[in-house]
């Protein structure tokens, strides 16, 4: 197999540019967010309001919602049932911090009726966050000591993480499908503000797929690799 200064040529044609794909996702994440949360919605509303008000209506009032640092560290944690907002969200008035606060909501949504996609992921979690640690040490340990068996115990634990990641991205589709139809409907934004929220929701959306994609062309790398040093 090809090297460029010490890089396999799968890794240049295949995971290389994945990873391209993902710098420019983040930064289209950090650039849309960066110009929508300095547009105010027309109610002049926070984030927190809007979460407030999406929980209490969906019959989630007995969910709290707690501020936490960092900025688009946003999240809902089904354990504790916790929405949490950023503090780039929670008081902000932006245009941006309602759509991130409403695609939160959308996850405590997901969680109280029973998603598949999401209940399928909170059972996979506990492998995945095992195969996360141990997928790729095994795969170079296996390389190292030419074990074939034990780069491909390392190949199944990295699937298991790609497929984590697969399955990730119908959950976060639906939660940014709930909120837009949320905002909407309920005229937390006028149309021209929907534009705005879509904009942040999609480009946050492109860091999931761009991520899945970096994981498995990884995956295809070692798989390949392997089956090489078998002839």
């Amino acid at each position: 197999m090809p090297y460029f200064y010490g890089i396999d040529s799968l890794y240049i044609i295949l995971v290389l540019p994945a990873i391209l794909l993902s710098l420019f996702a983040q930064m289209k994440v950090s650039s849309t967010f960066g110009k929508y949360n300095s547009v105010r919605n027309h109610r002049n509303i926070t984030g927190f309001d809007v979460a407030r008000r999406i929980l209490d209506r969906n019959g989630l009032n007995y969910i709290p919602i707690e501020r936490t640092r960092g900025n688009l560290t946003d999240h809902y944690d089904p354990k504790k049932k916790v929405l949490r907002l950023s503090d780039s969200v929670f008081s902000s008035t932006s245009i941006a911090a309602l759509g991130v606060a409403a695609h939160e909501c959308g996850h405590a949504i997901q969680h109280a009726y029973g998603y598949t996609p999401l209940k399928i992921r909170h059972a996979v979690f506990p492998v995945v966050r095992i195969s996360s640690t141990l997928a790729v040490p095994l795969i170079i340990l296996g390389f190292v000591l030419a074990t074939t068996n034990l780069v491909y115990v390392g190949i199944v634990l990295f699937a298991a993480v790609v497929l984590f990641q697969l399955i990730t991205l119908p959950v976060e589709f639906d939660a940014s499908r709930r909120a837009l139809a949320i905002l909407s409907c309920e005229n937390y934004l006028y149309e021209d503000e929907m534009k705005g929220a879509r904009k942040v929701l999609s480009a946050a959306a492109l860091t999931y797929v761009a991520s899945a994609l970096t994981s498995l062309m990884q995956l295809l790398r070692f798989i390949i690799i392997a089956n090489n040093r078998r002839r």
